[in-house]
């Protein structure tokens, strides 16, 4: 695989879990604000953010299994950085929405 189609990929990647990370900080403000709905359709919107992403990362994996080099760049070491910590904190966004509910429900 080529320097330009690494990067490229690598791109794509931090592209998909950047706007991911967006709506997530966006559905902590809906949750802050007891609008758990709308925060639960955020974290979905995010989620298909993420799959993008992790799509992008799968035909590059796809390509290095069936045996073709791949050179690997710092960039695409902070795209996986990036993609990582954002599905982290979507798992940790799903848990706070959870506890935001139930404390809502609890009163």
């Amino acid at each position: 695989m080529e320097q330009e189609q690494i990067q490229s990929v690598a791109f794509e990647i931090i592209l998909h879990s950047g706007s991911s990370r967006t709506m997530i900080h966006e559905a902590f403000k809906m949750m802050k604000n007891n609008e758990f709905k709308d925060a639960a359709d955020k974290l979905e919107e995010a989620n298909n953010e993420l799959l993008l992403a992790h799509k992008s990362q799968t035909a590059l994996l796809q390509q290095y299994s069936s045996g073709e080099t791949i050179n690997m760049e710092i960039i695409m070491v902070h795209a996986q950085d990036h993609l990582m910590t954002t599905m982290t904190l979507k798992e940790v966004a799903s848990e706070m929405l959870y506890l935001y509910e139930k404390l809502e429900n609890d009163k």
